[in-house]
């Protein structure tokens, strides 16, 4: 009696830490998620307020190559064993060029555009990168699921011209088209490159910070002068340690306790939320049309990670 009232109380502890495990990693890729949400709306109000999109990059990175120094000096700074091209994409892609660039498109265009085009079009992007860089072909779930992503790309980026608006939305629909395929040529290199998304990402800060900064500082676009210092912390806080530090250690997590498949599969969440956060927080208005074509990405990422496929029924012997 007394050893079958351990096993039991064993079981119930093993399945309170799967529980555990399992509940965290759900958190981190919702937390993530989330954050890439943020980053989105934030990025969209600021550059249409007090910040210009070469101040917000400063406060990106300055702040985080700061605080990730004790790191940057465990893991070093140097993209070991890559060739130049590759190495240069490694050093300065994920951390300079890719948000750059979107937070340039959403000076033009709404995050609402933005949350379809770029982090919703990134599989796709990436399936063709993949396939161009390592021969990869995917299989016939996540060509339907990338069709679907494409179909409904081009309805967004078609809806103000259906509509009859006529704006510079289309300058931020292709920013954030270019940097999403300039973040698939990177993700697909960091996979290949073997390491760990902690190098990565101090490697990127410490070359974008070293690199790219000054360049930043003498385009004439780094005054603060429309922004108070309260302003500025709270900037710092939310692009250099939320966006670009915390998000990419839970992301982490999330990918080591659910797996790639399912913790991607929460990506298709993005577009929804930013749909939603633009409208709600930025008063950002929306067509049936945008609303299908946003929906359409969020499906098709969905499809996409391959989390069909790993949950599919075995056949039967």
């Amino acid at each position: 009696m007394g050893f079958s009232q351990q096993a039991n109380q064993l079981m119930k502890a093993a399945i309170m830490i799967l529980f555990t495990t399992r509940a965290f990693g759900l958190f981190a890729a919702i937390s993530t998620v989330m954050i890439w949400a943020a980053f989105m709306l934030i990025t969209r109000s600021a550059v249409q307020s007090n910040f210009t999109v070469e101040e917000i990059l400063v406060l990106r990175l300055i702040p985080g190559v700061i605080v990730m120094i004790p790191v940057m000096w465990k893991l070093g700074v140097m993209p070991i064993g890559q060739s130049w091209p590759r190495a240069i994409i490694l050093m300065i892609g994920a951390s300079a060029v890719f948000p750059y660039i979107v937070s340039s498109g959403l000076a033009y265009a709404p995050a609402s555009d933005g949350g379809a085009l770029a982090p919703g079009m990134l599989p796709f992007w990436t399936a063709l990168a993949a396939y161009a860089l390592a021969g990869e072909v995917p299989g016939p779930r996540r060509r339907f699921g990338l069709s679907m992503i494409l179909v409904g790309a081009v309805i967004v980026s078609l809806w103000p011209i259906l509509s009859g608006v006529r704006d510079d939305a289309w300058k931020g629909h292709l920013m954030f088209l270019i940097g999403s395929g300039l973040w698939a040529v990177y993700s697909v290199i960091f996979r290949q490159s073997g390491l760990t998304p902690l190098h990565g990402l101090v490697i990127g800060l410490f070359w974008g910070g070293l690199i790219v900064t000054p360049l930043l500082l003498v385009s004439g676009n780094v005054s603060f002068t429309e922004a108070n210092w309260g302003d500025i912390a709270v900037m710092i806080v939310i692009q250099s340690f939320v966006i670009g530090i915390m998000a990419m250690v839970l992301f982490s997590y999330a990918v080591r306790l659910l797996g790639a498949a399912e913790s991607a599969a929460f990506g298709a969440l993005t577009p929804i939320l930013v749909l939603l956060g633009g409208v709600l927080f930025l008063g950002e208005s929306v067509t049936y049309l945008k609303i299908f074509g946003i929906i359409l990405v969020a499906v098709g990422v969905f499809l996409a990670s391959g989390i069909t496929r790993k949950y599919s029924p075995q056949p039967k012997s």
